[in-house]
Parts: structure tokens; C-alpha cells; sequence
């Protein structure tokens, strides 16, 4: 059995063009069969409850950007909706608020001091791991949170969110299963979440490094069809100088006329192969190194949940057992030096409050717990996308040599040309001749 859900009645915000304002009712827990802190899903269906575009609408008011607007199209709901940063930024904070126990990925940052369009480009692809990420996410992708902001065409969609939070409560108070939590937990919970912990640290780890090599690895690629694009152009350039030929340099040989043409022809065949160099650099951006980005954004977010369970729910906890241990020092003072009636009875009834505020953080902290059981299967799902990633980038790699490969056999028959009129070469040298090239 998968999350504690809620249903809303918000047929309307999947359709497309929700304009008017809607009251969203209140969610209608469904009480869970079985164990409800096993997760049934696999990758592939994670995969496929939605996939997300976010493309770049190109600014009409001059050559910079002003105000950065992105399409955001889903498949699940079959619209497209206009968002700008700003939008993202209300929807991950509605988010946290309402999902303090999950991983909720980052945002990317916002530069502040204008942005270039490299900037601009790598933050829509963020961007875009982040909406697939949430859109993805099992308890995520059935909140209207997630449905209004893939959904709603009018231009106030800020309000709205805060509007579905607004007098809600978070998780802990929505979920009827927030007060059982702890007897769902294994006993060993808290050396389970430590050693969950420190493996994803290793992991991250470990796939940071992978990130770091394949971008290299991607923009060596680039780089190649830059050299390769740069070599042809300077045979063109060769096989299109004008400089007269001294007719004593020349001693009736037209060697260096034939080799101009020829050196011209090949120019074509290097521009040929800057492209699939290119084509190859491309795709390890997209199918190889934002696969790791998209693996990297969700590690990372489990890392933040963990410290914001420390920080969190586990550090007020501590605070109000502290706080009650002060009230109960300050209760035995009174009582041995006879203080008035009244003001024991003040002490007495905060003393209750605390006692009942500690026993919401107790519980809140094993909610907190058993979301984090959750969340650490839901990384374990999604480790099986190490094969698609290297799928994707050795599939590059064959794609890529091979086409590269076809184009050099391609072009080595075309050197031939090179060696016309030479009697003691009429065909070109696999290798240098032994011995020093420069000798005698």
C-alpha cells in the first residue's frame, strides 16, 4: 500500500482552461489496507504518471530578456500553461508547507544581477527535473497543489496555491494515519534512518563524480566538432588562396594547383564530421548528463529531508522536553516554598500544555519517520535508473563512433586525389615512412 491520500473534488482544475475560481473541498482520507508504509511502485510507473515539458517562450520586447516565461505542457493533463520563476518558487513554498515530511526537490536559483541565456537555458532544464520530479512523486502527484499548477490558465495562480494551503494544515494534521505512525515503525528506526542515511550520502556521492566526468566527457565532444570545423575551414582556406605561384617555385609542376583543389573538396567532409561530433556532444547532454542531473536533484532533496528532520520536528522536540523540564523544576520550587494557590495553578495548567505540546512533537516526529521510510523506498525505486543512464551513454558512444567511423571511411578514398601526378605515390601512406621523417 502506497501514501496516505486525499481526495479532493477538482475535476475541473485538470481540465485546461480553469478560469474561474473554484472552492476546493476539504480531502476525504481513505483509510489504507495492509502496511501502509510499503510501496508497491516500480520505476516504470513512477515514469509514467506524467511527463512534463517546460520550453523557453522567446521574449518579443528586444534582444534581452526581461521577464523570463516559461510553457509548461503535461501529458497527464493534455494542457499547456504560461509560468514564470516567481510561479515555481510559490508552488515549491506551498509545497514545503504542506509536505514538510517529504523530499521536495530544489528550485534553482534565481540570479538577480540580469541573466545571460546559457543561465537561462540550464535553469529551464532544472526547472524542468523539478516539475517531473514532483510530478512523479506519489503522494505529489495526487494533490491538487500539483494539478492546479500543471492546470489553471488564469493569471493570479499564486493566489490560488496559497489559497488550497491557507487554514489546511500540513500532512501531519490532514493524514489520519499521523497519530498511528509509530506503531507502522520497525523497532531499530532510528539505526535503519542512520544507515539509509549514510549509504545516499555515498551514493550522491559517488553520481556527483559520474556528472562531473560525463559533462567533461560531453563537452569534449563539443569541442571536437570545434577543432574538426576549424580544420576543414583552414583546408578551405588553403585550397582557395590567391597568391600567385613563382614560376621558378613551380618548375612546370602543377602540384600545388591539384592539391589546392583537392585540399578545397575536403574542407566538406570535416564540416560533415564537426556535425555528428556535435550531434554526439548533444545527445550525452540530454539522454546522458540530465539523466544524472534529474538522479542528483532527487538524492539531493532526500539529503535535505534529513536535515530538516534533524533541525526540524527532532530539534523542537528536544526544545519542548527541555522547556517542560524547566516547568517542572519551577512546579517543585513553588510547591516547597508555599507560593499562592493561583500562581501553582498557572504553573500546573502550562505544565499540562507543554505536556501535550510534547506529546504532538513525539508524534510528529515518528510521522516524520515513517514519511522518511517512505522516501527512502522511493530512492530505492528509483536506483534502478543507473542501467538507463548507462544505456544512454554507451548507446551514445556506438551511435556516435559509428557515424564518425562511417564518415573517416568515407573520406579516406577522397585523399587519393591528393596523390595524383606522384608516380612514386599514387596512393596515400597508411603510416610515415620508417626511419626520421625530417633525415636526409
Amino acid at each position: 500500500m502506497s501514501y496516505c491520500t486525499k481526495e479532493r473534488a477538482c475535476s475541473d482544475l485538470a481540465k485546461p482552461p480553469v478560469n474561474e475560481p473554484r472552492e476546493v473541498e476539504q480531502f476525504l482520507m481513505q483509510t489504507p489496507q495492509g502496511n501502509p508504509l510499503l510501496l508497491s511502485h516500480t520505476l516504470q510507473e513512477l515514469l509514467s504518471k506524467d511527463s512534463v515539458q517546460v520550453e523557453l517562450i522567446p521574449e518579443k520586447k528586444g534582444l534581452f530578456l526581461k521577464h523570463v516565461e516559461y510553457e509548461v505542457s503535461s501529458k497527464r493533463f493534455k494542457c499547456s500553461v504560461y509560468r514564470r520563476y516567481n510561479d515555481f518558487v510559490v508552488f515549491h513554498e506551498m509545497l514545503l508547507q504542506k509536505f514538510p515530511y517529504r523530499m521536495v526537490p530544489a528550485l534553482p536559483p534565481k540570479r538577480v544581477l540580469g541573466a545571460d541565456r546559457e543561465f537561462i537555458e540550464s535553469r529551464r532544464r532544472a526547472l524542468k527535473r523539478f516539475i517531473n520530479l514532483v510530478a512523479r512523486h506519489p503522494p505529489f502527484s495526487e494533490d491538487v497543489l500539483l494539478k492546479l499548477f500543471l492546470s489553471f490558465s488564469g493569471s493570479d495562480v499564486q493566489n490560488k496555491l496559497r489559497e488550497l494551503v491557507q487554514g489546511v494544515g500540513d500532512e501531519f494534521v490532514t493524514c489520519r494515519l499521523a497519530t498511528q505512525a509509530k506503531d507502522f515503525l520497525p523497532a531499530d528506526i532510528q539505526a535503519q534512518f542512520a544507515a539509509s542515511r549514510e549509504l545516499i550520502r555515498n551514493i550522491y556521492n559517488s553520481f556527483y563524480k559520474l556528472r562531473d566526468r560525463a559533462e567533461r566527457i560531453a563537452s569534449r565532444a563539443i569541442d571536437n566538432a570545434s577543432d574538426l570545423l576549424i580544420f576543414g575551414k583552414e583546408l578551405s582556406a588553403l585550397g582557395s588562396d590567391t597568391t600567385p605561384l613563382p614560376s621558378w617555385a613551380a618548375l612546370n609542376n602543377n602540384t600545388w594547383g591539384t592539391l589546392k583543389q583537392a585540399l578545397k573538396g575536403l574542407s566538406v567532409e570535416f564540416a560533415l564530421l564537426a556535425d555528428k561530433a556535435v550531434q554526439q556532444g548533444k545527445q550525452e547532454e540530454n539522454d546522458v548528463v540530465e539523466k544524472l542531473n534529474l538522479f542528483l536533484d532527487l538524492l539531493q532533496s532526500y539529503k535535505d529531508l534529513c536535515e530538516r528532520h534533524e533541525k526540524g520536528v527532532l530539534h523542537k522536540h528536544q526544545r519542548a522536553l527541555h522547556k517542560y523540564s524547566m516547568m517542572k523544576r519551577q512546579m517543585m520550587s513553588a510547591t516547597v516554598q508555599n507560593k499562592e494557590p493561583e500562581s501553582v495553578e498557572q504553573l500546573e495548567s502550562r505544565i499540562v500544555e507543554q505536556e501535550n505540546a510534547i506529546i504532538t512533537m513525539e508524534l510528529r516526529n515518528y510521522f516524520s519517520l515513517y514519511c522518511l521510510h517512505q522516501e527512502t523506498q522511493l530512492i530505492h525505486i528509483y536506483l534502478p535508473l543507473t542501467s538507463h543512464i548507462l544505456g544512454a551513454f554507451v548507446n551514445s558512444q556506438i551511435q556516435g563512433h559509428k557515424e564518425m567511423s562511417k564518415v573517416w571511411n568515407e573520406l579516406k578514398p577522397k585523399l587519393s586525389c591528393l596523390f595524383v601526378g606522384s608516380s612514386s605515390m599514387p596512393t596515400p601512406p597508411l603510416s610515415p615512412p620508417e626511419g626520421n621523417f625530417f633525415s636526409n
